[in-house]
């Protein structure tokens, strides 16, 4: 028998839903059902698809036949799909697994895959890489994301998700235009996209600043002004702080607003730095952890860069032997924590090290450098067991008050607040700790913290259960995290909206979508800490708390949540024996954020199993927190409230 190699097809759904082979020919897909099923699998993204899900989606009073008439679209999709397979093999493409279909391709086979893929790697870039790869992104698109299934509920979740993804993209494409003093090739393009979707406020912020940079204060005040009345007209809304403070910015003519002059002052003082200051001096040094501070806020690359540098820079100042300037150089870095699993915990691990090393050689009397030392190593502690952690936080709370300097108790706060994971149900007492850090920030301009302390009281209030009070924190964070330039906050602000509707009893697909795109302002953030295995355990805990099938993709990725899923999964795939010896071996969760959260996995999987040792101890680890919604405080997801999961326990 001939050897056929298998040309995988490419698969187009940013418009009507199509495929072609190898040549770039279109593939003759038959009909509208048959390019349903296609996209219906599609949409599930590799997970199986029951055959009686797909009958319930096309008809709503099915046919007798119906379930054979789906076998015969498969069957009919994969002879155009895979014209070259050989009798009695297993097909690549559409795969049959237990009772449905799987869709199977490549990442880059499908144009809305790509299409997402370069606009995450466009978050992480340059701005003139970031403009090249939202061009490409972009041009994909051939009409509305399956745009034939408009009117068809499966696909309606999907088809906003893209679009928004859509939108997000054209405003970043117009930000990087912006960033490249493209102000004029920007300006069309966004007027067109305002006058499109006028409830966009990043489309008429982007508009006026363009236009304000195209030496147009006027126009740029009108379009202001525009947006104001569409706002009250479609939304019955007022503009949001972003586009209220551009607005008296614009007034005040504000230099942050050109960003052209803003580098002409930044190359001059550069190249003045570089002629006076000498290479390896110790100034030098000491001011190049001002810089990793700066870089550390942008997220993404700088974040990741000055994570990489830190430790260089420390070792560095140890080899010169001079104890203060290591302590400057280990305790200057307060750049705020607000997620409690580090990026890289052998690298903090090395700096609690070294600034416990430096805080013991440290002379009696420089209290300041003393409490800044204690703070880093509360900070960098974070997730691990022991006191030493809060015994430093404590401390250097305890110094900073009796020094009365604002910015080193916001800096000791962030410590505390890093070691207030002890036990489960410590909610309220980081909302004090987030109250502080608010009221000190804002008398005293310290407006990373202030940020900080915003997001502390967001997670802590969901905890709570109190999400209106969360979403004025998170409204808040935005408006201050664009004005201060911390696109980070957004990271956060975004999985909160998304933790919020699962709370409402949304339905559970569509929540998951909403964390779907959650995660990807997520990737490329910097913060592998947090990114890794968020997004399935997010999507589990909702599966969990429903009550639905932890049915996932073989190939999901779930960091370190592994062993708290593992029961699930097995359970679902009805291995009860194999789940009862997970359930048996499961660890303490780490006393962290989602602490809640994955005791009550463990409470769930033990009831399941009828483990009553392991129930026992869930039981006591949630007994603190019973008055809390578990993960909720994280501000990322949560498993619904914890005395849903005490009651099963009894």
């Amino acid at each position: 028998m001939r050897d056929h190699t298998f040309e995988a097809p490419a698969f187009g759904v940013l418009g009507p839903v199509v495929a072609w082979n190898e040549s770039s020919h279109q593939i003759d897909l038959k009909g509208p059902r048959h390019r349903a099923v296609l996209a219906r699998l599609i949409i599930a993204r590799g997970r199986v698809v029951p055959v009686d899900v797909i009958v319930d989606d096309f008809w709503v009073d099915p046919p007798a036949g119906a379930t054979s008439a789906i076998r015969t679209f498969v069957s009919a999709l994969r002879r155009a799909l895979e014209p070259d397979r050989a009798p009695r093999t297993k097909p690549k493409v559409i795969v049959t697994e237990g009772p449905g279909y799987a869709f199977r391709a490549a990442p880059d086979a499908v144009d809305a895959w790509e299409f997402e893929r370069l606009v995450r790697e466009a978050a992480d870039s340059t701005p003139a890489q970031s403009l090249e790869l939202l061009r490409t992104a972009l041009q994909l698109w051939r009409g509305p994301a399956y745009a034939e299934f408009a009117e068809e509920p499966w696909a309606r979740s999907e088809r906003s998700r893209l679009e928004e993804l859509r939108l997000t993209a054209v405003e970043r494409f117009a930000s990087a235009q912006l960033d490249l003093g493209r102000t004029a090739e920007a300006i069309p393009d966004l007027d067109a996209h305002v006058t499109e979707h006028p409830w966009r406020e990043d489309g008429w912020r982007l508009l006026a600043l363009a236009l304000y940079r195209s030496n147009r204060q006027g126009d740029a005040l009108a379009v202001l002004r525009r947006a104001r009345e569409l706002l009250a007209e479609e939304l019955g809304i007022d503009p949001g702080p972003r586009l209220t403070d551009l607005e008296s910015d614009i007034l005040r003519r504000e230099n942050h607003l050109d960003p052209v002059a803003a580098e002409q002052i930044f190359t001059q003082v550069s190249a003045a730095y570089d002629r006076t200051v000498a290479a390896g001096s110790k100034s030098r040094l000491e001011s190049t952890v001002g810089l990793l501070r700066s870089l550390a806020v942008t997220g993404g690359s700088g974040l990741e860069t000055a994570r990489n540098q830190r430790l260089t820079i420390i070792g560095a100042a140890e080899q010169l032997d001079d104890v203060e300037l290591t302590a400057r150089i280990i305790g200057n870095y307060d750049v705020p924590g607000i997620w409690t699993r580090s990026d890289d915990p052998r690298q903090a691990a090395q700096i609690v090290a070294a600034a416990q090393r430096t805080l013991d050689r440290l002379p009696v009397g420089n209290e300041p450098a003393r409490a800044r030392l204690l703070a880093t190593i509360a900070l960098e502690s974070r997730g691990l067991s022991g006191h030493r952690g809060l015994e430093c936080a404590r401390a250097a709370v305890q110094i900073s008050r009796a020094l009365d300097d604002p910015g080193l108790l916001a800096f000791t706060l962030n410590g505390l607040f890093m070691q207030t994971f002890w036990t489960t149900g410590l909610a309220s007492e980081r909302d004090g700790i987030g109250r502080e850090l608010v009221d000190l920030s804002a008398r005293h301009g310290l407006s990373t913290f202030e940020i900080l302390g915003h997001l502390i009281r967001m997670q802590t209030l969901s905890a709570l259960g109190q999400f209106d009070a969360a979403e004025l924190h998170a409204e808040t964070v935005d408006r201050l995290a664009g004005r201060h330039e911390r696109p980070l906050a957004a990271v956060f602000t975004t999985w909160f909206r998304a933790m919020r509707t699962a709370t409402t009893g949304a339905e559970a697909a569509h929540c998951e979508k909403l964390y779907e795109a959650a995660a990807v302002n997520l990737s490329g953030s910097g913060m592998p800490g947090l990114e890794d295995g968020i997004l399935p355990l997010a999507i589990l805990a909702l599966r969990v708390w429903r009550g639905l099938p932890a049915i996932f993709d073989p190939a999901t990725q779930w960091g370190p949540y592994e062993p708290w899923a593992r029961p699930h999964l097995l359970i679902a795939q009805g291995q009860a024996n194999e789940a009862a010896k997970a359930v048996e071996a499961l660890p303490d969760p780490p006393k962290d954020l989602l602490s809640e959260a994955l005791w009550c996995l463990t409470a769930a999987a033990a009831t399941a199993v009828g483990d009553s040792r392991v129930k026992e101890r869930a039981r006591a680890a949630l007994l603190p927190a019973a008055a809390e919604i578990a993960g909720a405080g994280s501000g990322m997801l949560t498993a619904g409230p914890v005395s849903h999961y005490l009651a099963t326990l009894h």
